[in-house]
C-alpha cells in the first residue's frame, strides 16, 4: 500500500514525543528497571542462594561456581554474563539494549552481594523461613516479578533471559517455554554438585519464576489480535506497519446502529508490543474503537513462526 507523504508527515508528528516526554518516560523505564532487578536480586539472596536452588542460567551456575570459589554469586553473575552482554549488544537493539541490560545486571549483581551481606544478620534476628520448598515458592515468586518488569521495560537481567528473548523476538515462542529448555542443564548439573533434591526444588523455582514473569510482562497469553474499528484507516495502517512491522487487513463495514460506514482494521501483534499498540490508536485516532482479544499462536505472515503441515 503506497502512503502519500502528508499520511507519513501526520504520523511521525504525531508518534514524535517532546524531548521532556522522551527523557521521562527513559526515565520512568529505567526506574522500573532498577526495581524490578532489586526483587529478583532479594528473592535470589534470601531464597536461593542459602538452599542451593541453582534454577538455570547464569544465576543458577553463579551458585555452582560459588561451592568452589571465594567469590560471591553476585560478583560471579557479573562476570559470567560479560559474554552473553556482547551477544545482546549485537543482536537486540545495540546501545539501547545494553544500556538497560548493563543497569539490570549490575544492579542485580551489587545487590546480591549487598544483601548476601546484610540479610544473613537480619535473619538470624527475624528468621523467614527454614523450609527448602516454601523458599523455592517465594524464590519464584520474587524473580519471577522481577524479571517480569525488566522484560517489559525493555532491558533483561542478562543470562539466559538474552538467548530467550532473541528467540521470542524473532518467532514469538513463550519467553518461559525458551527459559525452561535452556536452563535444565543447570538445573542438572546442581543435581550433580549439591543433592537432587535441591535440584528438584530448583527446577520447581524455574517454573514459577518463568510462569510468574510472563504474567507480569502481559497476561498469560502469546499473541494479541485486535479489530479496530476507525474513520482514519490510511494513517493508521501506514503507523501499525511501520511502528510495529507488522501486516495489516481491512474491509469496509457499516454500523448497526448508525448505518455509517466505517473501515474495520485487523492485526495480530506479540503481547509485548499491546501497550505500544494502544499508544499508537490512541495518538493517530482517539476516537477509533478497538477490541483486543487473546489467542493460543499465530502461524505465518510478518514475523511468525512459518505454518508447517505435520507429517
Amino acid at each position: 500500500m503506497k502512503f502519500t507523504r502528508r499520511t507519513r508527515e501526520r504520523v511521525h508528528r504525531k508518534l514524535t514525543l517532546p524531548p521532556r516526554t522522551r527523557v521521562r518516560r527513559i526515565l520512568v523505564q529505567q526506574w522500573l528497571i532498577l526495581i524490578g532487578s532489586a526483587l529478583a536480586a532479594l528473592g535470589y539472596s534470601l531464597f536461593q542462594v542459602p538452599f542451593n536452588l541453582a534454577a538455570g542460567g547464569v544465576s543458577g551456575l553463579a551458585i555452582i561456581v560459588n561451592k568452589y570459589t571465594a567469590l560471591p554469586p553476585g560478583t560471579l553473575y557479573l562476570v559470567l554474563n560479560i559474554p552473553l552482554l556482547v551477544l545482546g549488544f549485537y543482536k537486540l537493539g545495540r546501545w539501547r539494549f545494553l544500556f538497560s541490560t548493563i543497569l539490570a545486571v549490575v544492579a542485580f549483581s551489587f545487590l546480591t552481594d549487598i544483601f548476601g551481606h546484610v540479610l544473613p544478620e537480619v535473619l538470624r534476628r527475624f528468621p523467614v523461613t527454614e523450609d527448602a520448598l516454601l523458599s523455592a515458592i517465594y524464590a519464584g515468586i520474587l524473580y519471577g516479578v522481577g524479571m517480569g518488569l525488566v522484560f517489559r521495560n525493555g532491558g533483561t537481567v542478562g543470562g539466559t533471559s538474552i538467548p530467550a528473548r532473541l528467540v521470542h523476538n524473532a518467532t514469538g515462542f513463550p519467553m518461559s517455554q525458551a527459559y525452561l529448555y535452556t536452563d535444565l542443564s543447570v538445573i542438572i548439573a546442581a543435581g550433580v554438585v549439591f543433592t537432587w533434591e535441591s535440584a528438584l526444588l530448583a527446577f520447581l523455582t524455574l517454573v514459577l519464576s518463568g510462569i510468574i514473569s510472563d504474567f507480569t510482562l502481559e497476561g498469560t497469553s502469546q499473541v494479541r489480535t485486535a479489530m479496530i474499528i476507525t474513520d482514519q484507516p490510511e494513517p493508521l495502517t501506514y503507523a501499525l506497519m511501520t511502528e510495529l512491522r507488522r501486516g495489516v487487513s481491512f474491509w469496509d463495514i457499516t454500523g448497526g446502529y448508525t448505518q455509517q460506514s466505517h473501515t474495520m482494521i485487523y492485526c495480530t501483534v506479540l503481547r509485548s508490543r499491546v501497550y505500544d499498540l494502544k499508544y499508537i490508536v490512541a495518538k493517530i485516532d482517539p476516537k477509533a474503537f478497538m477490541v483486543i482479544g487473546v489467542a493460543q499462536q499465530a502461524f505465518g505472515g510478518l514475523n511468525f513462526r512459518k505454518l508447517k503441515t505435520e507429517e
